[in-house]
């Protein structure tokens, strides 16, 4: 090889290194950008340099550690979000129950005093009018979060499937690339790791690597979201079992929907909502319904144990919101639940329940728990043929018709999710207050009982209305607290993370702009070697002239 293209070569590689170098500096703060080195090797021909690569340093192992350290941060940040929101309202000491239900049994200890004070009955059912209130704005509150959670929910779905769109797309790209140039551009690949990493935020994913060269994206259950060029959707539906409630539907290669179970669906913002939905928003809703009901249904029977001014026994003091049952849409059978009340309030528990069909015929039925998937004890649950009532935890069901029943129909009973959003006083007449147990005026001995009830432990048969509160309250600032201690721990996590991966994969604009004085030297170098070239040839051709 001649010096001059020796001297060429070398231009070459300074030329391309200087690109790359120049390239690095420019798409600095460009996201998802990995550095990129200009590999250099021995010329084939005798002589000079060559490019070999120019080389993306990306680390797969490190990105993968990221991508699940952000799905795992995303969620939590998410879960932290959302229950810091209830438990702000439930511990604010202005706005919370506990002094409601504390003023409210105080304004029963004046009554007691003075049974026939008309101020003294104007009390109870102002207090009574302002518990009822909070109660109804609890629950508001709390339905409302139920309702931004299904719209968040939607819009996240709205995102992934963009998200596995794009991979589906890059996929094609970078293998058309591959075929035309032998290889991919650096910057499709680095806009397809981008797009797995955005995804993860969004939900815990698996990524594998088809041939070294192809992305495939599936869920953690094995169900394909990218598969080479192909992508399938996943979609916000009702849930067959209950239809306030939003799930993932996944749509697959025939066309058709399938309902995804809510803990398939675990890390990102996608898994924080649905994780944070069923294990605390659901329970609180629950809890509260249940300290509704009971204090309403425990008054109500009290209540109607005395008598009121005009002598009459005294009337339903609350109104309460009565359990709510939903066919399964799935159901093969047309049996349809047209009535629920309540039975024993203290068999009530803050839970849901699925009911399931076992034996038609009979008929007879497993009733689960939701809170801890336990199916009810056999003797706890009974079903009346007479009345075609279906009685357990505190709650009663009629259904149509048992002879439509089918076997592995199913049921979703939602006992007290939504009792304290009906719940409202019906007395507005003083007289109709009932409290003694006879004509009196000064007869006080059914205020005292109704004053009393608030140390009975009526929820759930093992707790008194304060305690119920109190455990509530605190379970939920418990859950906070963890929540925010595992945050804590895994932002930390991910910091590291994205230390290891910049180190290896970002720009360092103080290495760079040494790189361009050493390639830049290096360039002048070479084209020195040209020029001392032509200056030998010059000579030369001066010699034989």
């Amino acid at each position: 090889m001649s010096i001059f293209s020796t001297g060429l070569s070398g231009l070459n590689a300074a030329q391309n290194a200087l690109n790359t170098t120049s390239n690095n500096i420019s798409n600095v703060y460009t996201p998802g950008y990995n550095r990129e080195l200009t590999i250099l090797g021995e010329g084939r021909a005798g002589g000079g340099v060559q490019v070999d690569d120019i080389q993306r340093q990306f680390n797969r192992y490190v990105a993968n550690q990221l991508n699940a350290a952000t799905s795992s941060s995303s969620a939590l940040q998410t879960y932290q979000t959302q229950v810091s929101q209830i438990d702000n309202l439930l511990a604010d000491r202005e706005a919370g129950l506990a002094p409601l239900m504390q003023n409210f049994f105080s304004s029963l200890e004046d009554l007691a005093s003075a049974p026939s004070d008309p101020a003294a009955r104007q009390g109870v059912l102002g207090t009574a009018d302002t518990l009822s209130a909070q109660f109804r704005s609890f629950d508001r509150y709390l339905q409302d979060m139920q309702q931004g959670v299904n719209g968040q929910i939607k819009d996240e779905v709205t995102q992934i499937n963009n998200a596995t769109g794009q991979l589906a797309k890059l996929n094609r790209e970078i293998a058309l690339a591959r075929a035309r140039n032998g290889d991919a551009p650096n910057s499709l690949l680095n806009q397809r790791d981008e797009a797995v990493a955005e995804l993860s935020a969004r939900l815990d994913v698996r990524l594998t690597v088809q041939d070294g060269k192809t992305y495939n994206i599936s869920l953690p259950n094995g169900q394909p979201l990218v598969a080479g060029t192909n992508a399938y959707r996943l979609e916000a539906i009702e849930s067959s079992s209950d239809p306030q409630r939003m799930v993932l539907g996944y749509r697959d290669s025939g066309g058709n929907i399938v309902e995804l179970k809510e803990d398939v669906v675990s890390g990102g913002t996608l898994g924080g909502l649905m994780g944070f939905r069923s294990e605390t928003l659901d329970k609180t809703q629950n809890q509260i319904g249940q300290l509704a009901v009971s204090l309403a249904l425990g008054f109500n029977e009290q209540h109607a144990e005395g008598v009121d001014l005009n002598g009459d026994p005294g009337e339903d003091f609350f109104a309460i919101g009565q359990p709510q049952a939903y066919a399964n849409t799935r159901n093969t059978g047309t049996a349809e639940i047209t009535a629920t009340r309540f039975g024993n309030i203290a068999d009530l528990r803050a839970t849901d329940y699925t009911v399931r069909v076992t034996d038609a015929a009979t008929p007879t039925f497993e009733v689960v728990r939701k809170d801890n998937g336990q199916a009810l004890d056999a003797g706890d649950v009974s079903f009346d043929g007479v009345s075609n009532e279906l009685s357990f935890g505190g709650v009663v069901l009629t259904v149509d018709d048992p002879a439509n029943l089918a076997d592995g129909d199913r049921f979703e009973v939602q006992p007290v999710r939504r009792g304290a959003g009906d719940m409202e006083s019906l007395i507005g007449d003083l007289d109709k207050i009932a409290a003694g147990e006879d004509v009196g005026t000064g007869d006080n001995r059914n205020a005292l009982a109704l004053q009393e009830l608030q140390d009975r432990q009526l929820v759930g048969g093992n707790a008194s209305f304060s305690q119920a509160y109190a455990s509530m309250v605190s379970d939920v600032g418990n859950r906070t607290n963890i929540v925010q201690v595992n945050l804590a721990a895994q932002e930390g996590l991910t910091e590291q993370l994205q230390g290891v991966q910049q180190s290896e994969s970002g720009v360092n604009l103080d290495e760079e702009a040494a790189n361009l004085i050493r390639y830049q030297q290096y360039y002048q170098a070479n084209a020195r070697v040209i020029d001392v070239g032509s200056s030998i040839l010059d000579t030369i051709l001066g010699l034989r002239a």
